[in-house]
């Protein structure tokens, strides 16, 4: 396939078949939940994937029902546009329980796209799925494919499927260049908070598209979903996260696989949109979430939602400024920014911040400017002398960026108060102005030349 056209395969079937576990078999890593019990899949989720010489742009949806009530209306919703938008559909069902009723209505829908399709007979493993390979040759949808997801077996046979069917689809199969190493790599940004605070319904007003289910219920979002999005030429991609809860409410395997995704993907991110309710801003679970993003050296932006409901807005918006200063004096200056994805209000906004936030996050700072500027900071204000000696600062230098650190080298360097970092930092934020940046400052004694010489 050229550059510019990459095959994308839907992997489609009803709940519980092993969608997600054939998703992260061709996409080489954990990226989708697996989970005994079905459903645990509600978004549709992409990724690149390759098998053997084919690059693939993968979609794994959730499971099929035909119920006409309730989430399951939207989740298939989700799989339909997956469906509309696939070049090949892999269409799973399970062969150790064989063709059930659930399947054949799916198949009677795919047998009317105008799409190519695969039929595999996952979880076939020796001979345990020969009665469900033989049940699948009456769903008409050509030869079925037994395979294994979970241990790898039948790649080779589908890798041929795959290569026919994107003929059939008129698709070239050539390689294709990754698309982050032709383009650049995209701004990743993560959209956390506490569960049911509006952060899928944020990202569908930001992309303008329902992309992501939502709803009046909490927890709808369990994995942390890639949406790909071009905002004013600047790839970006946005990490819908699911709502995390306090450590010692969450007791359910799958929630805590939630939780774990979602600070995975606050440590991947570079910018981290915190989602706090207007209603109820602030609580401690939203202090501990900005501080994990300030300790894994994210940067921060504090968006208020619901801000349509709140009615005394300007003394409001003051009195959290104030109080998530004062609570969270590392992260200070960070941009609080009042929105309502309901009325559109503040949404354009979010986007300058960011990029306004990463280009700070990103700063490198001249030696020669530190030096000028410690050199008024001590003069200013000299660290107290500990047990009657003078600590005395000698220089410093940026070491990294994402997020600025910075060393500063000086004697006994060890006894150098919190208080004096502190102070120090908030300079350096203050100087070079560095508002919401997390500051990294390591203090370091210079080598003492007679120390081996006894």
């Amino acid at each position: 396939m050229s550059p510019e056209r990459i095959a994308s395969l839907a992997i489609v079937g009803r709940p519980n078949v092993g969608k997600s576990t054939l998703f992260n078999r061709l996409a080489g890593k954990p990226l989708a939940m697996v989970d005994d019990r079905p459903g645990v899949t509600r978004d549709r989720r992409e990724a690149r994937g390759r098998l053997g010489d084919l690059d693939l742009r993968l979609v794994d949806t959730a499971g099929y029902e035909d119920k006409e009530t309730g989430i399951e209306v939207r989740m298939r919703q989700q799989t339909e546009i997956a469906l509309a938008e696939a070049d090949v559909c892999l269409f799973l069902i399970d062969g150790r329980e064989g063709v059930t009723a659930l399947d054949q209505r799916f198949g009677e829908l795919l047998r009317r796209a105008s799409k190519p399709v695969i039929l595999l007979v996952n979880k076939a493993e020796g001979k345990q799925g020969d009665e469900g390979i033989l049940e699948a040759w009456n769903l008409g949808l050509g030869e079925p494919i037994p395979i294994s997801a979970a241990h790898g077996e039948g790649m080779g046979d589908l890798y041929q499927a795959i290569r026919a069917a994107l003929g059939e689809a008129g698709i070239d199969d050539g390689p294709t260049p990754d698309a982050d190493e032709e383009e650049g790599a995209p701004l990743r940004i993560a959209v956390a908070g506490r569960p049911n605070v509006g952060k899928s319904t944020l990202i569908n007003a930001l992309i303008g598209q329902e992309r992501l289910i939502t709803g009046p219920e909490a927890g709808l979002t369990r994995d942390a979903i890639a949406v790909d999005w071009l905002w004013d030429g600047q790839r970006v991609r946005l990490h819908d996260t699911a709502g995390l809860r306090k450590r010692g409410k969450v007791d359910d395997r799958l929630e805590r696989m939630s939780a774990a995704d979602t600070l995975r993907a606050i440590k991947f991110a570079e910018i981290v949109l915190l989602l706090v309710d207007a209603e109820h801003p602030l609580e401690k679970q939203d202090l501990t979430i900005a501080d994990r993003v300030e300790s894994e050296g994210r940067g921060l932006i504090v968006l208020v939602t619901k801000w349509d409901l709140v009615k005394e807005k300007q003394a409001k918006l003051a009195e959290l400024r104030e109080e998530f200063e004062r609570m969270l004096p590392q992260v200070r200056g960070a941009p609080l920014i009042p929105v309502s994805a309901l009325t559109g209000f503040g949404l354009d906004k979010i986007m300058p911040a960011v990029v306004a936030l990463h280009k700070n996050w990103s700063v490198k700072v001249k030696t020669r400017d530190l030096n000028d500027w410690l050199a008024e900071m001590v003069a200013r204000h000299p660290p107290p002398a500990v047990d009657g000696k003078r600590i005395r600062p000698k220089y410093m230098a940026q070491t990294k960026a994402r997020p600025p650190t910075f060393v500063l080298m000086a004697s006994r360097a060890g006894k150098l108060p919190d208080s004096y970092k502190r102070y120090l930092v908030n300079g350096l934020r203050e100087a070079f102005e560095l508002p919401g940046v997390p500051i990294r400052l390591i203090v370091k004694a210079g080598k003492n030349p007679y120390a081996d010489k006894g």
